[in-house]
């Protein structure tokens, strides 16, 4: 049977399942840290309203009317041989995983990125030890050229996620 997924504005209803998501430690291994209840909170509003000034940035992914984890569109906040830039990244509850779902709510995004966003060139990075999400980007068509992977500058010196990679898609 065919799931709906489906990228949406955030709703009240998704602050619980999405901090469950964010202190999950499985589902944040390639992450810094796990997230609290409140900061959990306060991410989702600042994506509420990015999406509600703008149109698009990180959206709720509804999965047969389930919250299911977010997809979407950002701007990086720190510098680096890419920015500014726009990336695609996403994030799933462990139940969600192995489905598909994060392709098919990825795909809707790129599409948005260079339907409707018009844009020369979207990138989805990674910790270098983070395959899922590098299979992922490569199944969405994603390429990778080593000389682009780079040191995270919001991770400290000597931590195992620091280096990360960099993929690039160009519009079709």
């Amino acid at each position: 049977m065919e799931r709906r997924v489906i990228l949406r504005q955030w709703k009240e209803s998704d602050v619980e399942p999405y901090a469950a998501m964010n202190a999950d430690a499985e589902v944040m291994r390639f992450f810094p840290k796990l997230l609290t209840r409140e900061e959990s909170a306060l991410s989702m509003a600042r994506q509420r309203a990015r999406i509600e000034e703008r149109g698009w940035g990180w959206w709720a992914v509804e999965v047969d009317g389930v919250f299911a984890g977010f997809t979407g569109l950002a701007e990086p906040k720190f510098t680096s041989h890419f920015t500014p830039c726009v990336e695609i990244g996403w994030r799933l509850r462990k139940e969600f995983w192995g489905q598909g779902i994060a392709f098919d709510a990825a795909q809707q995004a790129v599409k948005y990125a260079f339907s409707e966003l018009r844009l020369s060139e979207l990138v989805s990075f990674t910790a270098a030890v983070n395959l899922r999400s590098r299979k992922l980007m490569e199944r969405l068509g994603f390429s990778h050229e080593a000389v682009d992977d780079f040191d995270h500058p919001e991770i400290p010196e000597g931590h195992w996620l620091r280096r990360h990679v960099l993929y690039r898609k160009l519009p079709p």
